[in-house]
């Protein structure tokens, strides 16, 4: 039999949000290998008898499995002749190691697919009715990784291009979130322009705060903001005043039950 390794994409945090392609595999996955941050639900739509391995790593702490094993296990378990599921939150070529995954695959010989998820770059904004593009104030966004602290030397992060960037949204930078204001102000970002930060966005935790570039991060702690969580600046953050269409638990925003994709 020959084995197939999916690199599946689960989206932002809603369950009903992973692709129709993404759920039909993940439905008929021999293995099913998979992060912290993937909705949970999801795994009550795996069979009985596939296999469930965790993988994931909780904030800057150790993972469960170091990146080189992962790989191997995906080499091992498509080698052997079953359909594994790689299951990442948001999508697994956003900061998510994925081309490292499927450049493992390659290498073995092995056939991989990657389904696209959707990403909290762009998902989580929307969540917080913050479209970051909007015709008259931002025609281009960029999105980079905040884990690594901005005022370091070697930084791959080019800080005076984003500082420019008509919106910015950045990821996995609670902690950093403080450093990176200021490095924006510090590279001629308007410290009174908009930002807000979107924790654990579009599930029934989400949290949001709207301040100021030079204010945020005090905002962040003052809200108890942790992560996941997504920073955007940028001119359109303004429009959450009048587009915060989710309220968590209200009616409308609610789930829609995965029985109702029946594939």
């Amino acid at each position: 039999m020959t084995g197939m390794a999916y690199l599946v994409g689960a989206g932002p945090g809603r369950p009903d949000l992973i692709t129709v392609r993404g759920l039909a595999l993940l439905r008929a996955a021999d293995v099913v290998i998979y992060d912290r941050l993937i909705p949970h639900e999801l795994l009550d739509e795996v069979r009985p008898q596939a296999e469930k391995i965790f993988v994931g790593k909780q904030g800057y702490g150790p993972r469960a499995m170091p990146q080189e094993s992962i790989n191997a296990l995906l080499v091992e378990r498509v080698q052997a002749g079953l359909h594994v599921v790689r299951l990442k939150g948001g999508d697994g070529f956003v900061f998510g190691r994925g081309g490292e995954e499927c450049l493992a695959l390659a290498a073995a010989g092995l056939a991989f697919e990657v389904v696209p998820g959707i990403s909290s770059a762009i998902a989580a904004p929307a969540y917080a009715g913050i479209p970051v593009t909007h015709r008259g104030q931002a025609s281009a966004f960029a999105v980079v990784a905040g884990y690594e602290d901005p005022a370091k030397e070697g930084s791959q992060i080019d800080w005076s291009q984003m500082a420019g960037a008509p919106t910015l949204v950045v990821l996995m930078a609670v902690r950093s979130a403080a450093n990176i204001c200021e490095v924006l102000v510090a590279y001629g970002r308007d410290p009174e322009s908009p930002a807000a930060a979107i924790a654990s966005a579009s599930t029934l935790h989400q949290n949001v705060v709207r301040s100021t570039l030079a204010g945020l991060a005090q905002a962040m702690e003052t809200a108890g903001i942790r992560a996941p969580a997504v920073l955007v600046y940028g001119d359109v953050v303004e429009l959450h005043d009048l587009l915060d269409w989710y309220t968590p638990g209200a009616g409308g925003a609610g789930f829609v039950p995965l029985d109702t994709f029946d594939l």
